[in-house]
């Protein structure tokens, strides 16, 4: 598989990426798909407003696509996509792109019943994807993956956000609880000084820390097994870090999204991940805007 084409509305970025990459660059969709007849897949990388049209327009001429997150701008967009997938019998992959981080991968086996979670996801500002929260920016990226882990269904949410730079909720705290009894606080800011991006969860005898950017996981284990530990910290407790096989997670799901359209097989992170993701994030900004409401926000900033 070889890349054909970039195509951007903007004629001189979709130029300049072209020469880099040694392929065409287009100044529409219509151009790409008209010209290279061998397209079978590509990655729709646009405003989230746009991802519907062009997904939509992608599968009817039957190419597979890769879809950033969040996977559309409402769940009505979502649910039509999903349906045309099937219909059509496209490979398309929602892009959560943290399924893809090798520390998430190598948690996976160690979730036993995880009760308690700590989540936080801070960033400098920038002005990349201003026309969503940051719930749907940065925090959607956590609701995934707690999700995944926890396999419950979301039976509370308490929410608070403020706009601090943007015209949209910057920083966000969130608190959800889960049929399992699971609860996870949520903490995503685009208006940081640092960037983080940590998870730490606890379940029966064990404290898990993952750290997003660092690529590593440590294990706490009480009563565990002294040859599995590498670092004692007292008799009773045991600190073990599992291998990671380090990996851009971008070059993971990219090369995942390849292999499924190759053997026309599921992909890794379907539409329906993307969907339940989606879902919950709007939950949330639905219960930032009615704290908002409770406090009377909108009074304080007129």
């Amino acid at each position: 598989m070889r890349l054909v084409g970039v195509a951007d509305s903007d004629t001189v970025r979709a130029d300049a990426v072209a020469r880099e990459f040694e392929c065409r660059g287009f100044g529409s969709l219509e151009q790409l798909i008209g010209t290279h007849s061998e397209v079978q897949a590509a990655s729709v990388a646009v405003p989230t407003v746009q991802h519907f049209q062009v997904a939509r327009q992608l599968m009817e001429a039957g190419v597979d696509v890769l879809i950033e997150k969040p996977l559309a701008a409402s769940l009505t967009q979502a649910d039509e996509l999903i349906q045309l997938a099937r219909r059509s019998g496209r490979i398309a992959q929602a892009g959560h792109l943290e399924r893809f981080n090798p520390a998430v991968r190598a948690t996976f086996p160690l979730i036993t019943q995880p009760m308690f979670f700590e989540v936080h996801r801070l960033s400098v500002f920038t002005p990349r994807s201003l026309d969503v929260d940051v719930v749907l920016d940065l925090m959607i990226h956590d609701l995934d993956i707690v999700q995944a882990f926890v396999k419950s269904e979301v039976q509370e949410i308490r929410a608070v956000g403020l706009p601090i730079l943007s015209g949209k909720v910057d920083i966000a705290n969130v608190r959800i609880q889960f049929a399992s009894g699971c609860v996870a606080n949520f903490t995503a800011s685009r208006v940081s000084t640092e960037r983080v991006r940590k998870l730490r969860f606890f379940q029966p005898h064990q404290y898990i820390s993952l750290d997003y950017g660092r690529q590593d996981v440590l294990l706490f284990s009480v009563g565990g097994s002294q040859e599995q530990a590498t670092l004692t910290v007292n008799p009773q407790i045991q600190v073990a870090k599992p291998v990671v096989a380090a990996e851009e997670p971008l070059h993971a799901e990219l090369k995942a999204f390849v292999e499924a359209v190759q053997d026309h097989v599921p992909p890794q992170v379907p539409l329906e991940d993307g969907r339940r993701a989606l879902a919950l994030a709007m939950q949330v900004t639905s219960a930032i805007g009615e704290h908002g409401k409770s406090v009377r926000l909108d009074k304080l900033r007129s």
